[in-house]
Parts: C-alpha cells; structure tokens; sequence
C-alpha cells in the first residue's frame, strides 16, 4: 500500500524537466503523489558552451516519475514560445483535469565580459531565463485563477540577490525573476495563488559541470571534473559541501509547494549550504605595486 504523500491528487507542471534540477523536483514531486507534466527544449542553442537536453533524457525522467507509481506527460516545448507553452497546459488539463503546480525551472547561462556580450546572446539569456517564466506563470494563470487556487516557484538564484564576474546577462535575469515573482504574488494573491522562488547555489548538474563551466569555477582552462569540486568546496560555510546534488533544491521545493506552506508567498527561499552567511573577500584584487611600494616607505596613520 503506497504512503501518503504532501502532493496526493495534485498536479505539477515543471519546464526544464528532462534533466539535472527539472528532473529530480519532477521525480520528488512524484515520490510525493502528484502527477508530473514536463516540458523540455529537447535542443541545443547556438550561444551556449555546452549541450541542452535532448529528446532520450525527456524519455529518462518520465521512466523515473512512473517508477514512483504516478503519471507523466511530456512535451517538448521551448519556453521562449508562448504558443508552445500554452499547448502544454491544454494538454496537461486534458490529460489531468487540471494543474495545481508550476516550477518555472527552465535556464541556461553563459560566460562572457559585458562588454563583449553580443546582442544574441544578451537575447538568448533573458528570454529563457526571464522571460521564460513570465511566459510559463502567464500560460497558466488563468486556469489557477479560475479555481482561486495553485502555486508557482519561480527558481531564480543566488546571482539574482548578488553579482559575479563575466555573466551579467544571467545575472541581470535572475535578478529580474525576483522581481517578476513579487509582482505575480501581488497580482494572483487575491485568487489564493501563492508565488515564491527558490535561490539554488551551484549545483552538480550539466549547468555548471561543463568545460566553460568548470573553466570559470575554477579559474584556469582545462580544469577538470574532481578540481571543480574542490574549488566550490571554498564557496560554502557548511563543512563539506561542494556542488549541490539537484535533490537539495527538490527537497527545499516540495515544502514550498506542499499545503504545509499554505500562507506563504513572496518568499525568497536561499538553497546554497551558508554561502550568503559569507562575508567575502575580493579574490582578484588589482595590485598597484609602485603603490604599495610607496606606502611601504610611509609611517602608519596615527
């Protein structure tokens, strides 16, 4: 006899559900009872150093949702296209008769110096990132509106509460998300739709572990899988915790989703093992060394 589960009889919609961070909330949430529609791009984009999910990782995650005894649809759909995502919530209705959930998970990231950042891919980073989820939340706000019920998490970052180097079109988005998620609670709340992000640290999944991503973390090229590690092992106050498995940021998302977070919306929900407790130092400070040559000469300030 199967347990209760926090999601029974619900359904929940996640885009970017074919691998990585989509696929373990899809298959958490089912673990918890709910029916999963996934949608996915199922292609790569030009702009980026490394491989989207394909067509076979879609397949993979709804064989792990159903290996937990509860139904999936998959689609593929990218979230740039309002047509396509709109086709996914008829779809997700006609198959489940409704949809109580929707994780606007769907991203990518680049690296580049701002000012060598094409228009291209300044585009390609927040119409996925950002205006991915508006297109995501606005697909299906009117049907949780119409039930005066539902919920969306809208997964944002650490990079949409603080800056970094040579990523300012990312971060320039997942600042934006939050934003976007304050004003969608306020305009859904009076329909008892609660809005909340998830702000994920880096997590091990082919986002980060990749050649241009390992190259950034670490700070050379060619850095390799287990340097990568041990580099974010430096950006935690936690002891021990390198890269984040994806289930961290599922376990924090299935409290926000569940009736147990029932009165709560607008909250900005920080997975990233204490890294935000840290005061931080510059670790590339530019030296004056003539400078500080002459300052050497200098008696201390009284």
């Amino acid at each position: 006899m199967r347990r209760m589960g926090r999601l029974d009889g619900k359904t929940a919609l996640i885009t970017g559900g074919a691998r990585g961070q989509g696929r373990a909330i899809a298959v958490k949430f089912a673990n918890e009872g709910a029916d999963i529609v996934i949608c996915d791009i199922c292609h790569d984009i030009d702009t980026l150093g490394y491989g989207l999910a394909t067509k076979e990782d879609l397949d993979q995650t709804v064989a792990m949702v159903e290996e937990q005894d509860a139904r999936c649809l998959a689609m593929v759909a990218d979230v740039r296209d309002q047509a396509a995502l709109d086709q996914v919530i008829r779809q997700g209705i006609a198959r489940f008769q409704k949809i109580d959930i929707l994780v606007a998970n769907a991203g990518i990231v680049d690296y580049k110096p701002f000012w060598e950042i094409t228009d291209k891919e300044w585009k390609d980073q927040i119409d996925v990132n950002l205006t991915g989820a508006w297109h995501s939340a606005k697909a299906v706000a009117p049907h949780m509106m119409e039930r005066e019920s539902g919920c969306i998490v809208f997964t944002s970052s650490v990079n949409g509460i603080e800056g970094g180097w040579n990523y300012s079109h990312y971060i320039a988005a997942k600042h934006a998300v939050l934003g976007l998620m304050k004003s969608v609670g306020l305009e859904l709340g009076p329909y008892n739709i609660r809005v909340n992000a998830v702000l994920p640290g880096p997590v091990d999944t082919k986002i980060n572990d990749n050649p241009p991503g390992r190259d950034r973390i670490v700070g050379h090229k060619g850095a390799t899988r287990e340097e990568y590690l041990k580099s974010i092992l430096y950006w935690h106050a936690l002891k021990g915790r390198t890269a984040l498995p994806a289930s961290a940021i599922a376990d924090g998302m299935i409290w926000l989703v569940s009736d147990e977070a029932e009165n709560v919306s607008g909250l900005e929900l920080i997975i990233d093992a204490g890294h935000n407790l840290l005061p931080g130092t510059n670790p590339r400070p530019v030296v004056d060394e003539r400078a500080l040559a002459e300052r050497a000469t200098q008696m201390a300030p009284a």
